[in-house]
């Protein structure tokens, strides 16, 4: 194999990401509800018990699998860290020979010096946000009042697709009864992906050739 062949197979190998666009990670598709037996017909009670009943506690609330909520996307998060390292050291060496007779050696030639100093700092900081909503669906509930729910959202653009795709725990207690929604603050066990594929996604990647350089680069 020729050596740009070599070249071009070790990035392929290395790269951050790769050039063909990534379709989003499956598992977060809709949960939908079991298929529920037609209703019977009026009995000659005043009404169906079983068809119309809610609990006093819960209402319409989403609190069944296959039911809908909404998340409220509230992240925010802030990282800062700063690192300082001094070191010093120092050390000699003096031996005073004879200086006349056939043993006679000259001083300068047996002092000995040494001396070596570090100075190292680093900081480095990270600000990140994320808003807006995404609907999810309820997949598992439980028996202690908490529900699993996933979903995703995709759009296509005109450069590309992007998507946010949730996942996580997230109790009853806390779902807002009015508006069937709940803060991604509020959710256990978050997963929270906000990807995409396309040009501008492209764009913002650091090339392959560039990535391998700085892999085998010592400096």
């Amino acid at each position: 194999m020729r050596p740009a062949a070599l070249i071009a197979a070790a990035a392929m190998a290395c790269a951050p990401a790769p050039l063909c666009a990534k379709p989003p990670p499956p598992g977060f598709t809709a949960t939908l509800p079991a298929v529920v037996a037609p209703v019977r017909p009026a009995d000659g009670s005043i009404f169906n018990i079983a068809a119309a009943y809610a609990p006093l506690i819960e209402g319409t609330r989403a609190h069944g699998v296959g039911d809908t909520l909404t998340v409220i996307l509230a992240e925010s998060t802030s990282t800062a860290k700063t690192a300082n390292t001094k070191t010093q050291r120092s050390g000699s060496a003096s031996i005073t020979p004879p200086t006349a007779g056939p043993f006679a050696i000259n001083p300068s030639a047996l002092n000995a010096a040494s001396q070596s100093s570090f100075n190292g700092a680093g900081n480095t900081g990270q600000t990140s946000t994320l808003g807006g909503t995404v609907s999810v669906t309820i997949a598992e509930a439980r028996a202690n009042g908490t529900v699993l729910v996933r979903g995703e959202k995709r759009m296509l653009l005109s450069q590309g697709q992007e998507w946010i795709q949730i996942s996580g725990i997230v109790r009853l207690a806390d779902i807002n009864p009015e508006t069937d929604s709940v803060l991604s603050t509020q959710i256990a066990d978050a997963r929270i992906e906000y990807s995409g594929n396309g040009s501008i996604q492209r764009s913002a990647r650091e090339g392959w050739l560039s990535h391998l350089f700085n892999l085998v680069s010592p400096f």
